[in-house]
C-alpha cells in the first residue's frame, strides 16, 4: 500500500473515531452551542428594537445572524481543543504511536470530524435564526455556496488553532480556557454592532481581527451588503490562520517524546 493511500485509510479510521466519540458525548457539543444560540435570543428579543436604531426587530436579526453563525465555529471547535488535550494526556496517542498507522492522521481525523461538527453546529444555530424570522430572499445560489465555502474555510482554519492549542495544553481544562478566544474575538467585532457606532479607539481592535472581514463578507452574500475589501481580507486570514495552525500542530505533535 502507497503511502498516501496509507495515509487515507488511517485518516478515514480516526475521523471515524472521533465521530462516534462526539456521537457518545454530544453534552460538549450541546454546551457549546448554547452559547451562541443564546446570545442571539438574548440580543433579537431583548435587545433588538435598541440595537436596530430603530430599524425594526427583523432587520437587526438579518444584521446579527451571520455573526452568530461564525460564533458558532469559533464555540464548536473550543471541543476540538478539549478533545485533542485529552487525547494527549490520557496516553492514547503513546499507544497509537507504537502501531503501524499514518502518523499524521490523528490530527486529520480530529480536524476533518471538527469540520463536520462545526458545519452541523452552522445547520442547527441557522436553524434557530429561520424560526425567529431570518431571511435570505436576495442571495443567488452562487452567493449560496461562497457563503458555504467560507464557513468551511473559517471552520478548517479555527480548528487547526484550536489543535495546536489542544496540544499545548496539560489537561482538558487548560485547553478550554485557551481556546476562548475563538469565542471571545466575535464579540469584538462586528457581530452586533456596525464599526462605525463603536468608540475611535475601539474600532481598529474590531477592524484588524480575522472575524470581522469574515461577518462582513458572509453578510454581504446573505444579505446583499456591500462586501469590498472584506472578502479578501477574510480568505487571506482563513489561509493564514490555517498554515500557522498545520505547521504550529505539526511541529507540536512531532516533537511530542514517545512515551
Amino acid at each position: 500500500m502507497s503511502s498516501f493511500a496509507l495515509a487515507v485509510r488511517d485518516s478515514s479510521t480516526m475521523l471515524r473515531r472521533n465521530l462516534l466519540h462526539a456521537r457518545r458525548y454530544p453534552s460538549l457539543t450541546l454546551n457549546l452551542l448554547l452559547t451562541p444560540i443564546m446570545l442571539l435570543l438574548l440580543f433579537v428579543y431583548i435587545f433588538g428594537d435598541t440595537m436596530s436604531g430603530g430599524a425594526g426587530r427583523d432587520a437587526y436579526i438579518a444584521y446579527i445572524v451571520p455573526g452568530i453563525l461564525l460564533m458558532t465555529i469559533g464555540s464548536t471547535t473550543i471541543g476540538t481543543a478539549v478533545s485533542v488535550s485529552n487525547d494527549m494526556t490520557e496516553g492514547i496517542i503513546a499507544r497509537f504511536r507504537t502501531m503501524a498507522i499514518h502518523r499524521g492522521s490523528v490530527l486529520i481525523g480530529h480536524v476533518i470530524g471538527s469540520v463536520l461538527q462545526s458545519v452541523a453546529s452552522v445547520v442547527l444555530v441557522g436553524a434557530v435564526g429561520v424560526a425567529i424570522g431570518f431571511r435570505s430572499t436576495d442571495a443567488t445560489l452562487l452567493e449560496w455556496l461562497a457563503a458555504f465555502g467560507l464557513l468551511v474555510l473559517f471552520s478548517l482554519a479555527l480548528t487547526w488553532i484550536a489543535v495546536g492549542m489542544g496540544l499545548i495544553s496539560p489537561n482538558a481544562e487548560a485547553a478550554s480556557n485557551n481556546a476562548m478566544p475563538l469565542i471571545l474575538l466575535p464579540l469584538l467585532s462586528s457581530a452586533f454592532v456596525p464599526l462605525d457606532s463603536m468608540p475611535g479607539w475601539f474600532q481598529p481592535i474590531a477592524e484588524y481581527q480575522p472575524f470581522t472581514p469574515a461577518i462582513e463578507t458572509l453578510r454581504g452574500l446573505l444579505q446583499g451588503t456591500e462586501i469590498g475589501h472584506n472578502g479578501w481580507l477574510a480568505v487571506g486570514w482563513c489561509l493564514g490562520l490555517a498554515v500557522l495552525g498545520y505547521f504550529w500542530s505539526a511541529a507540536k505533535f512531532q516533537g511530542e517524546p514517545q512515551q
